[in-house]
């Protein structure tokens, strides 16, 4: 089933669930497709999270950042609210230090 048709809703009452494997950073599911993959989300990292880990992925994945900042560390950049990336399958992005906190909304997609 493709992600279900959604209507302006509060998100508030959706739960925050810890991320497997990251300490410190938990999600908030706002829609997916459960066959295909595809995913809308906010991510958010505590103050002080520090990631070790470059990544990159087999899908299109789409970041804005709502609040706070994060820095990635390879590329000696700081990111702040406001700011955009898209980023195709492959990008490399990361390892991440996050000493303010952040909160981002992620969409997330597979090629066709």
């Amino acid at each position: 089933m493709p992600k279900p048709e959604l209507e302006f809703f509060d998100v508030g009452p959706l739960p925050w669930r810890p991320v497997a494997g990251w300490p410190g950073v938990y999600e908030k599911t706002l829609s997916q497709d459960e066959k295909t993959g595809d995913h809308t989300r906010l991510l958010r990292f505590e103050p002080g999270v520090v990631t070790t880990e470059t990544l990159t992925h087999d899908f299109w994945e789409e970041v804005w950042i709502v609040q706070g900042g994060l820095i990635d560390v390879a590329k000696k950049q700081t990111f702040t609210e406001g700011m955009y990336a898209c980023r195709p399958p492959g990008m490399k992005h990361g390892p991440y230090q996050v000493p303010i906190g952040c909160v981002t909304f992620e969409v997330r997609y597979y090629p066709k």
